[in-house]
């Protein structure tokens, strides 16, 4: 800086001798222009040159209060959290979470973390809640529990007077088959040998003795007569035919169902001591239709009512004065034809029945169903004495192999 420049002014603090009178005065004049640019403002808003809000505001103090009763409820939840129990078994704290309607685990979360998850629960919906769930879940185990335990309805008087009968029949043939195999047991190994190798001998020498275009359809069943002097077969066309063995020549086609025959099948003495007017054929469909048949006509002698769903076999007991149907409704039936009333309607398949077999004596049955179980049935006393399983698929027949063995088939084959 040179010489000849000057230094900066510095300002210095007015001070003011005398009266305050005139300075009182000046600030008063500048309240009274405040005063009349807020009368302004006003005049502008009434004549709505000026938009404001509608003025909604919230008191401090509500706002404070609300916060503070926030803050006390989250100070009590940890009070209460502390004071909860929970499990140290990380399997029982995942099913007290299932239990609540909770994730077992979120992502990252340890067994420390997940207890303390619980535990923050708990205390929110109180620790009552987790014994209501578990006592809701114990009642739903028993409810479905008894759901899955086999019962019997009660049945009609014809039913008990049935089973009287079905004992008296039952059990001479019993005794008689034990009699026999206790003979075949006395015959000497040897003996035995050599007659399974003479009919091995002779089963291998069977050739194909004819041939027959059976329908149109598929051929869903046949049977032999017990005289075995006639064939009956079943077709998915609703006809089923008579033939004559061994020429294999059409006797007569027997039209009644309008949809596909599921099975046709003999009575007992068809052909040896019933006259043909007589009762000698029953016939199932899946339109849920049985049907009776002679061997003089064409047509049904009658109907059996009473299926709702497909019926998809019938079959004759032993001795020839009842009849078995099984259903896709999970039962299966049996009717009585000289009372001309169905007797029992026995459920226990899980699954649609579908076929079903008398054993020789008359004092059981065996049914195979959907469900790939089979059960044998006590006639005499309606329950279920043997539960097979073993099956991966679907039972589609039970065959009687022996008069003491039963043996089950996953498969039946269709032959066209």
């Amino acid at each position: 800086m040179s010489d000849e420049e000057e230094p900066p002014m510095v300002k210095k603090p007015r001070i003011f001798y005398g009266s305050l009178e005139e300075k009182e005065r000046e600030r008063l004049a500048q309240d009274g222009s405040a005063t009349s640019m807020k009368d302004a403002v006003k005049a502008g808003i009434e004549a709505g040159n000026i938009n404001i809000s509608s003025g909604e505001s919230m008191e401090l103090e509500d706002r404070v209060s609300e916060r503070q009763a926030e803050v006390l409820a989250e100070f009590e939840r940890r009070k209460r959290a502390r004071q909860i129990t929970v499990s140290t078994d990380d399997a029982e704290v995942k099913a007290s979470l299932r239990a609540l309607g909770e994730p077992i685990t979120l992502f990252g979360e340890g067994p420390a973390e997940r207890r303390e998850r619980l535990r923050n629960i708990l205390s929110v919906v109180g620790p009552d809640a987790l014994k209501k769930s578990k006592k809701e879940d114990e009642k739903a185990k028993r409810s479905q529990e008894e759901y899955q335990q086999t019962w019997y309805h009660e049945g009609p008087a014809l039913l008990k007077d049935a089973r009287l009968w079905l004992a008296r029949y039952s059990l001479p043939r019993a005794v008689k088959r034990l009699d026999n195999a206790r003979v075949y047991k006395e015959i000497p190994e040897s003996t035995r040998t050599v007659r399974q190798q003479e009919l091995h001998k002779t089963l291998r020498n069977l050739n194909n003795f004819c041939s027959q275009i059976g329908d149109d359809r598929p051929i869903s069943y046949c049977q032999f007569s017990p005289n075995s002097k006639l064939l009956v077969t079943a077709s998915w066309s609703g006809l089923c035919k008579l033939w004559a063995v061994p020429d294999c020549s059409l006797i007569r086609t027997l039209r009644g169902h309008n949809t596909n025959v599921g099975a046709i099948s003999f009575h007992p003495q068809a052909t040896l001591s019933l006259e043909e007017s007589d009762v000698n054929l029953a016939s199932c469909a899946a339109d849920g239709s049985v049907k009776l048949w002679s061997l003089e006509s064409d047509e049904p002698v009658a109907d059996i009512e009473g299926h709702s769903m497909r019926v998809a076999r019938v079959a004759w007991h032993p001795s020839g004065r009842f009849l078995g149907t099984t259903c896709y409704d999970h039962s299966w039936r049996l009717w009585d034809l000289e009372a001309q009333e169905e007797i029992l309607h026995q459920e226990g398949h899980s699954k649609g029945v579908h076929d079903l077999h008398f054993h020789p004596d008359g004092s059981l049955a065996g049914t195979g169903g959907l469900d790939a179980f089979g059960r044998v049935w006590d006639l005499r006393t309606g329950r279920c004495v043997m539960f097979l399983e073993g099956h991966l698929k679907e039972i589609y027949a039970p065959l009687l192999a022996h008069p003491s063995h039963w043996l089950l088939c996953d498969w039946l084959m269709l032959v066209n």
